[in-house]
């Protein structure tokens, strides 16, 4: 649907949560996010865009992440929601250890969550949700959802 919206005016892109490492940053030939029950595999946006990812016609064929899109708006954004959030009956969970190793923004919570382990939850809570809010508030005109854990898809479908 992304690449179909995207034909009408280069307004529609692909974001991801932080749960796929940046394999092609050191070779170029390996995907980043891989989903293989859909032959689904796509690189993670490229450096070589700098701030213009968005915009520029070539990178609806990557995946851009939060870090490229924070602030900026298309008509349509394609969220796949990694395991690092997650429904268990009827309640929204995150899963740390599920994102990227790469991944900055939860830098530390492994010592945070030994020292203060009620901050570490709200913290690493807030920014894996605050993650996915931001990223499914980038499309203006809609915003398609793809959920890797099952349970977590049929929560949110039952909500549409």
């Amino acid at each position: 649907m992304i690449f179909e919206k995207n034909k009408i005016n280069n307004k529609a892109r692909l974001v991801a949560g932080y749960c796929w490492d940046w394999n092609s940053d050191k070779n170029p030939s390996l995907f980043d996010v891989v989903i293989p029950q859909y032959n689904f595999q796509m690189k993670w946006n490229l450096k070589t865009y700098g701030s213009t990812w968005i915009i520029d016609p070539n990178s609806v064929n990557e995946v851009g992440c939060i870090h490229t899109c924070q602030g900026l708006e298309v008509d349509y954004v394609g969220v796949i929601v990694g395991d690092d959030l997650i429904v268990r009956d009827g309640e929204v969970l995150v899963q740390p250890l599920a994102r990227s190793k790469m991944d900055k923004s939860i830098f530390g919570y492994k010592k945070l969550m030994r020292e203060d382990p009620e901050k570490g939850k709200s913290v690493v809570k807030a920014i894996i949700k605050n993650t996915y809010r931001t990223l499914m508030t980038r499309g203006m005109k809609g915003c398609y959802l793809y959920f890797t854990d099952k349970e977590t898809d049929t929560y949110f479908r039952s909500r549409l």
